[in-house]
């Protein structure tokens, strides 16, 4: 009985505070300019990038490749265990969780998302490896929207939601980006690349991804706890736009090429290792056409 009457007079002293003050003095926190900053030249190096490598020739990168998508998949299981162990053994509410139960499951939730909030920023160098490649064609609105948006978006939630709720799309997107860039990391490895076949699934997870994000969220509408329902509905609104982007770009690149692949195999034979009379056939060109993140 003390025990859940000082659990009580805690989470009545917590809510008190500004959220901001959870992380005052954490990196980037403080100050919403830097991270429009970097967003800013972020942008401006998608812009003048391609027009700088015009007439150069693309860089490899296997080597960075291969060490930076290692990195991402190591941070991103370890921001996916830590979340999911935190709020397994926290007694976080499946279907709302305010930003204000035991401090010791906050703190470590936080902790965690800051990291996450962080490797939005690290992961502008998925666009930098497309420029330097002269992958150009990688470099769509959905790819560039995606990006951009989301390291603001995770300014705006470690300073006013840093924990509660806010939990589960950072947890799932953990889970989806260690499948995401072990595939890369693996696909920069020429030996390994022919095995590799689940490229188009990863697409289907990010959409599974975002519908289950977006039908937890509904959750915390319906069945309201005190998490700020404005970003409850921004959240929903949010993943609408991703389900939207990414449905459009998964039929664009493996439905389309699919329906063409189909009807080259109608007009003439391909052969066994992805080539029909000396040409890439459809299927190995749609699996290598397009990344998206």
């Amino acid at each position: 009985m003390d025990f859940k009457f000082d659990k009580h007079i805690n989470s009545v002293i917590n809510s008190s505070f500004c959220p901001a003050d959870r992380v005052r003095g954490w990196l980037l926190l403080d100050n919403y300019p830097p991270t429009f900053a970097l967003t800013v030249m972020y942008l401006l190096i998608v812009w003048m990038g391609p027009k700088y490598m015009k007439h150069r020739q693309p860089y490899s990168c296997r080597g960075l490749l291969v060490l930076y998508n290692l990195g991402l998949t190591l941070l991103s299981f370890y921001m996916f265990y830590e979340l999911v162990s935190a709020v397994w053994h926290g007694g976080y509410n499946f279907y709302c969780q305010d930003t204000h139960s035991e401090q010791e499951v906050d703190n470590k939730i936080i902790n965690v998302l800051w990291w996450y909030y962080f490797s939005k920023l690290i992961e502008f160098m998925d666009t930098f490896f497309f420029i330097l490649r002269k992958n150009n064609h990688q470099i769509t609105f959905l790819h560039i929207y995606h990006h951009a948006t989301m390291l603001n978006i995770w300014w705006f939630v470690m300073n006013w939601v840093p924990c509660g709720h806010s939990y589960f799309g950072a947890s799932l997107n953990s889970f989806v980006h260690v499948v995401m860039y072990s595939y890369y990391g693996l696909s920069a490895i020429p030996a390994i690349r022919p095995y590799l076949w689940w490229k188009k699934y990863i697409t289907q997870l990010q959409l599974i991804q975002f519908f289950l994000t977006m039908s937890q969220t509904m959750c915390a509408v319906i069945w309201p706890c005190g998490f700020p329902m404005g970003w409850l509905y921004f959240q929903i609104s949010y993943m609408v736009t991703l389900i939207f982007l990414f449905s459009n770009f998964y039929i664009q690149t493996y439905k389309k090429h699919s329906a063409s692949l189909k009807e080259h195999q109608n007009g003439s034979p391909v052969s066994t290792n992805g080539h029909a009379n000396g040409t890439p056939s459809a299927e190995h060109t749609a699996h290598k056409k397009l990344r998206v993140d």
